[in-house]
């Protein structure tokens, strides 16, 4: 997806949450700087085109649903689900995250050469300090929500989970499938609730580009408000 598309819906994300563009712009390029002159990896050698890409987010369902990342072709996982799936023996192959809940798997991974999507946002430039710093820079994707620059990369979405589901598209994925996904958990803050509301509305927004399906969404596309009216 290029930024022209993502924009508008960016530009609604911005207002619904009340986060003002400068800072991610901020972060993007503090990324960025990070990371220096040195090479990144390339997310297309993850080779998803025409292939079967399970999206696993950290819901309470994961467990019991990890058998359906397990058969895909590649498995791409949002934040603390790469630590779920690997008790359970599930490969991941990248990890998708803003780095605020399990940074140290993001380390681990980059070190024994799996690709982690880490992303910068106007709130959490502080992690973005802390931690980039100590990951393999040869296996670090640097991606950002506001406009794109030569170093960091945007694919589209907002949550860890759906920029996930974006990146797959981004780069040919077949088939994506939702593992671990509970847009109606009760046990997240009203904050989370709200986000995953739009990653709901994102991945409807998604499904129709792509001419597809998604099962997650099943039973719910009545109620979901497309983001072409409010962004």
């Amino acid at each position: 997806m290029d930024f022209q598309t993502w924009e508008p819906v960016y530009e609604g994300l911005l207002a619904a949450f009340g986060y003002p563009r400068d800072g991610d712009e901020r972060a993007r390029d503090r990324l960025g700087e990070l990371l220096g002159d040195t090479e990144t990896y390339d997310p297309a050698t993850l080779n998803l085109r025409g292939k079967t890409v399970a999206i696993a987010g950290a819901g309470p369902s994961l467990e019991r649903e990890a058998d359906r990342a397990a058969e895909a072709d590649a498995v791409l996982a949002a934040s603390t689900a790469v630590d779920r799936l690997h008790e359970l023996g599930v490969v991941v192959d990248a990890m998708v995250t803003d780095l605020d809940k399990n940074p140290e798997t993001g380390r681990e991974l980059t070190e024994s050469g799996t690709p982690v999507f880490a992303h910068a946002h106007g709130d959490n430039v502080p992690a973005v300090e802390e931690h980039v710093p100590t990951y393999d820079p040869a296996f670090v994707v640097p991606t950002t929500q506001a406009g794109p620059t030569e170093r960091v990369h945007n694919f589209g979405g907002f949550t860890d989970g759906d920029r996930a589901a974006f990146t797959a598209d981004h780069f040919g994925a077949a088939e994506i499938r939702f593992v671990g996904w509970d847009f109606d958990d009760p046990d997240v803050t009203a904050e989370k609730r709200e986000k995953l509301r739009w990653a709901e509305r994102l991945l409807y927004w998604l499904e129709r580009r792509r001419d597809d399906r998604f099962a997650v969404l099943d039973g719910r596309r009545d109620d979901i408000i497309p983001v072409a009216e409010t962004g």
